[in-house]
């Protein structure tokens, strides 16, 4: 081999991690580089919630599914906790039920049911269930703690596959199977670069070339107050709303409509519903969504009441109180969930544009390092 690595791969986070180890499964022998001492992007600002039921129809779908198959491949031997899984959606309005009983005669809800009052109070306690109309399980998704799974996943990457980590170190350029960074050069017979929500160091023009913005959230960590056990993650019928594989269901319209009108200033700032629980008891939840050409620096309080607001209408959790506040980014397409795009016939820049990147990550590092590696493309949006 005239280069030292197979592959070498700019960016630590989830999808880097993806391609790392879907190369490393093909025998490939490969360098992960990260200009940061540890992975601190959207990968561990996220909910670690490996989403599928309600991403978007076609490819994305089938990517979530996939990438959920390989978290539970790998959790156990990567010594990362699953700390529940499955998806609750209560729906409080008539609308919000229709949209559910749309979803499950889509192939989509495939395995997913409606399930009784009492069924849903087993598996989440606290959730207020007295006005609510119908409400979704769905048993596909898992929930892992971001900030702790991703470290261990680049440990066994290191000592399972073999993968070099170069930390703190910057990627200046690529040239053929140049890597020019801040401590010398890596050569590398292909490159997968994967910037998250980074437009202008490596490639700028080519990233240039399409519609993208930064998409900033706001996201908090909720002692209940009192113990109270999630056996599942929780939407609610904003994520009906947001998310394309209900969203974008005809049935959805008049959901919106009453929404728009009910929840103008929500709805103005991104806001919907996830609910997660950590070990300890904590909740994370969340979020909104503002977009832009740069990271928005400042939270805002008001955003912070209207998550909160939205948590009390599906929880009863007295004397819950916020324990912890952070901003989290991603790189946002109005017209694409991935963005793979070819440089050079060795090179790809690979991002996940929607805010999915642990939900789909790894089955888009699949699909990567089949085009890199086995001339297979990556399958295109529908």
């Amino acid at each position: 081999m005239a280069a030292g690595y197979d592959l070498a791969v700019v960016g630590a986070g989830i999808v880097g991690l993806g391609v790392a180890l879907a190369a490393a499964r093909k025998g490939k022998k490969v360098v992960v580089v990260e200009r940061n001492a540890k992975a601190i992007g959207a990968s561990i600002r996220n909910f670690g919630f490996v989403t599928i039921t309600g991403q978007r129809a076609g490819a994305h779908w089938a990517r979530a599914m996939r990438a959920r198959d390989i978290w539970a491949e790998i959790v156990e031997e990567a010594g990362i906790p699953v700390i529940h899984r499955g998806l609750i959606m209560p729906a409080r309005l008539e609308e919000a039920a229709v949209v559910l009983d749309a979803f499950l005669k889509t192939p989509m809800g495939e395995q997913c049911r409606l399930i009784t009052s009492a069924e849903a109070a087993d598996l989440v306690p606290a959730l207020r269930l007295d006005a609510v109309k119908s409400t979704l399980y769905s048993p596909h998704e898992l929930r892992v703690e971001s900030s702790e799974a991703l470290p261990k996943l680049a440990t066994w990457l290191e000592h399972k596959h073999q993968v070099d980590f170069r930390w703190n170190t910057a990627v200046r350029s690529v040239n053929g199977t140049r890597v020019e960074t801040s401590h010398g050069t890596i050569e590398a017979e292909a490159v997968a670069i994967c910037p998250g929500d980074d437009f202008s160091t490596l490639f700028p023009n080519v990233i240039a070339a399409h519609p993208l913005t930064i998409c900033t959230l706001q996201m908090l960590r909720v002692s209940p107050g009192q113990p109270t056990r999630f056996g599942a993650a929780v939407m609610s019928d904003m994520s009906l709303a947001r998310y394309e594989g209900f969203a974008a269901l005809p049935e959805a319209v008049a959901l919106d409509r009453r929404l728009d009108a009910e929840e103008a200033e929500s709805r103005a700032a991104g806001i919907h519903l996830i609910a997660v629980q950590s070990a300890d008891g904590s909740l994370v939840v969340g979020d909104s969504h503002v977009y832009g050409n740069a990271q928005q620096p400042f939270a805002q309080e008001r955003f912070d009441r209207l998550i909160l607001d939205e948590f009390d209408r599906i929880f009863d959790c007295p004397d819950r109180h916020v324990v912890n506040r952070w901003i989290g980014t991603y790189a946002s397409s109005a017209e694409r969930t991935v963005l793979v795009e070819r440089p050079a016939d060795n090179v790809r820049i690979v991002m996940v544009t929607g805010g999915t990147g642990a939900s789909t990550g790894f089955a888009l590092g699949e699909q990567v390092a089949d085009d890199l590696f086995s001339s297979v493309p990556v399958p295109q949006e529908a």
